[in-house]
């Protein structure tokens, strides 16, 4: 998917998020321009740098959803960090070297399930053949059961050598898939690994050291095991899934995620305003800048140390995104600045937009409560003048209070169909329509009364 057309992935986009035009041509253009420096030959491919978006508008209007639908769309290594999170080296918190940590760890994880799922098969075959080695014991003793006690035991399983031998495993074989088995007990060496709770004080790359400390113990310490009794059908699915890990070569895996997140990986930096402060600030707002100093050379281009192994972030696409409400893009350090050149400015949303979001997109607010309430047998419809009359509302409650975008829509919905996500599971009266009237009487008086309408939308 990461070679879509520009015009391909702002279509993708328009499934899910309405509006914003502008946002979504800049990050399609940001993403194709990866694709093609992947084509270009490689002594002019290093010098061409990814072109870092910010996107500006106030909360709820889809900033976030842009960049996460669209590392869904390439299958990006996507990781979502709030700026106001990092301070600067020589305070106590999080350093901003940590966001490309977490996103390598997110990557390796990723690629470790596929791989898993991958060799799935290969392991269950595995595990079938090690179940029925603790059903079929090897010795001539009778002492080496473990299907259970000596009246549950089935007499072909006292078979043990040639044909005889194979003819019952072929037997225990179709009982295992039948599922015979499944309420049997068998004796499991299970793994445990005990972990010293350890806590450590410092101030620069804590979370990497945490890594770093906890791996080092978990392999000094020896592996214990512990003799449980399991029902075959848990036992077969502990058995899979201890083959299947074995089966990874977690070498190439993580050989695999470093490059995919050097080569496509995605960070949102959400609440940059938050570290943007205007000259002569002092008091708590002190790190601001040197927050921004700190992600100045990572966001340029630099190596992080990671647990495993160095990554460069040449290459990496910074989509920073913020309210800019009481300081501007302007006000961030001049160096940032010039590493962010795409600025786009999302539009607000207004009651045409609450339409379309609550009836248009896949995943529509509408569609999300009607399909809830399917579970419980009840087929909730709403008429069109409802839809027009939840928006008109949520518009209306932005303007009075906090203009929260689209976000405000769960709140007011969540109000009017209180009663029925309450009685659903008891109501005589499976079908229910929702006109405009049923919202007027629902939300009126909240909307009425301004204090209220603070408190509860």
């Amino acid at each position: 998917m990461s070679n879509l057309k520009p015009i391909e992935i702002v279509k993708e986009l328009d499934k899910y998020i309405i509006g914003q035009h502008k946002a979504k041509r800049s990050v399609a253009i940001a993403l194709r321009n990866r694709w093609r420096r992947q084509q270009v030959e490689a002594d002019l491919r290093d010098e061409i740098a990814p072109k870092n978006i910010i996107l500006i508008g106030p909360t709820g209007v889809g900033k976030t959803e842009i960049a996460r639908r669209l590392s869904n769309l390439t299958d990006s290594p996507f990781n979502k960090v709030e700026a106001s999170k990092f301070t600067e080296v020589g305070y106590v918190g999080r350093d901003v070297e940590s966001m490309i940590r977490d996103l390598l760890e997110v990557t390796v994880n990723m690629l470790k399930s596929r791989e898993q799922e991958a060799v799935k098969k290969k392991a269950q075959q595995i595990a079938e053949e090690r179940m029925l080695d603790l059903l079929l014991p090897k010795s001539g003793t009778q002492t080496d059961r473990s299907a259970g006690d000596e009246k549950e035991t089935q007499p072909e399983q006292l078979a043990y050598n040639g044909d005889a031998s194979s003819s019952t495993r072929e037997k225990l074989r179709k009982m295992l898939r039948d599922g015979k088995l499944d309420n049997r007990y068998v004796d499991l060496d299970v793994s445990e690994r005990t972990m010293p709770v350890v806590e450590i004080f410092s101030n620069v790359g804590m979370e990497e050291m945490g890594f770093n400390f906890k791996d080092m113990m978990g392999s000094l310490l020896p592996k214990s095991t512990k003799r449980r009794k399991v029902k075959v059908g848990e036992a077969l699915e502990m058995l899979a899934a201890e083959e299947a890990q074995n089966l990874v070569d977690m070498d190439k895996v993580v050989k695999e995620a470093v490059k995919k997140v050097e080569q496509s990986g995605i960070i949102f930096l959400d609440e940059i305003d938050k570290i943007a402060g205007k000259n002569g600030t002092q008091g708590p707002d002190v790190s601001r800048e040197g927050v921004q100093r700190d992600l100045l050379p990572i966001v340029e281009g630099s190596t992080v140390t990671t647990k495993y192994g160095p990554v460069k972030t040449d290459n990496i696409l910074f989509i920073a995104a913020g309210a800019f409400h009481t300081v501007k893009p302007s006000d961030l350090i001049p160096e940032l600045q010039g590493r962010f050149p795409i600025r786009v400015e999302l539009d607000a949303l207004g009651r045409k937009e609450f339409v379309r979001i609550l009836t248009e997109p896949k995943n529509a607010l509408l569609l999300q409560y009607m399909a809830l309430l399917k579970t419980e047998g009840v087929d909730v419809v709403f008429e069109d003048e409802a839809v027009e009359e939840i928006a008109m509302i949520a518009e209306e409650v932005n303007n009075l209070t906090e203009n929260i975008g689209a976000r405000r829509l769960h709140t007011v919905m969540e109000c009017l169909l209180e009663d029925i996500l309450f009685d659903a599971p008891d109501m005589d009266e499976k079908r229910v329509v929702i006109d405009k009237k049923y919202v007027e009487d629902k939300l009126k008086d909240i909307k009425e009364d301004e204090d209220l309408s603070r408190y509860i939308l």
